[in-house]
């Protein structure tokens, strides 16, 4: 029985977005998979403890944003025998990501598009399980309990493991970079477009916590063991946000004056948080530049769709 954390090199970072092999036996399974780009590394990860793409049983994805199931029909495509496990809303998208591909496009453009995520083709319908609120799928001799977590993506879930009693969190449990764990944990939350809730988020905490889970495993990044502690300092970060999103509703901002309010105030939210742990330099700014700009376009979206009811 073996967890391994696989660093995808997702954007060229290190240790900035994991995917995870778990082995029960002769049985094997992926959480995540990042990007096309990610594959080759998981399969030789795969083949170092001895096992063949065939003994692949699942491939899990917690939400399909794209840093963490980019790579889905790429890495089934790899592991003949694996059915992939998916939220409801989560399913459609894997067999027909048409929808998806095209959003992203539309943002990126085709040619950064190809380059940051590859291609996604659709998955057989006969190879998608989709698993509700408290399904339950046996895996060796553990049990893997999926509850869904709202807050960060209404596609959301989270997957608990009876054999470690730990949680594969995605994005439901923030984010905690190893290299800014030096003078002690820093976590906080990603509210990126277009599902970000507060309220939702922190009651998803809860539900994490309330597994009893000794461990969890944040795709950004790594296993971390204090869950009770994580989750009190990611609540206090997430209310930050939530007053900030009641000051965005009535403030007279709109468009992208409202996403610059956002993301300076979010800005100063991580200054605070850097500051405090003796962190602040161009290293750690360079880490957290993309979730500054997410976390702010997240609440100044969540803001213009409050307003209109």
């Amino acid at each position: 029985m073996s967890l391994r954390t696989i660093d995808s090199g997702y954007l060229g970072a290190p240790e900035y977005a994991a995917t995870y092999l778990l082995r029960d036996g002769q049985r094997a399974l992926f959480v995540e998979t990042n990007t096309q780009a990610a594959v080759p590394q998981m399969l030789q990860t795969l083949r170092a403890e001895g096992m063949a793409p065939e003994q692949v049983e699942y491939i899990i994805i917690t939400h399909v944003h794209l840093d963490h199931a980019g790579g889905a029909s790429a890495l089934m495509a790899a592991c003949p025998n694996a059915v992939l496990l998916a939220h409801p809303r989560a399913a459609r998208h894997a067999i027909d990501p048409s929808k998806l591909v095209a959003s992203a496009t539309q943002v990126y453009g085709a040619e950064r598009f190809r380059q940051l995520y590859g291609v996604i083709e659709p998955i057989p319908e006969n190879r998608v399980k989709i698993l509700e609120d408290g399904a339950q799928v046996s895996f060796g001799q553990r049990t893997l309990t999926f509850l869904h977590t709202r807050g960060h993506a209404n596609h959301h879930f989270v997957v608990h493991d009876s054999g470690n009693n730990g949680v594969f969190t995605g994005d439901a449990f923030g984010i905690a970079y190893p290299a800014l764990q030096k003078n002690g944990p820093y976590i906080f939350p990603s509210t990126s477009p277009t599902d970000f809730d507060p309220t939702l988020a922190q009651e998803s905490v809860d539900k994490i916590v309330a597994t009893g889970a000794q461990w969890v495993y944040l795709t950004h990044y790594g296993v971390y063991g204090q869950v009770a502690s994580l989750a009190t300092q990611l609540k206090a970060e997430l209310a930050q946000y939530a007053a900030l999103l009641a000051e965005a509703i009535q403030s007279p901002h709109r468009g992208p004056a409202l996403v610059q309010f956002c993301t300076e105030r979010v800005r100063g939210f991580f200054e605070r948080g850097l500051d405090q742990r003796g962190l602040n330099s161009q290293e750690a700014w360079d880490l957290v530049a993309l979730d500054v700009d997410l976390n702010g376009q997240g609440v100044a979206f969540t803001a213009e769709k409050a307003r209109k009811g």
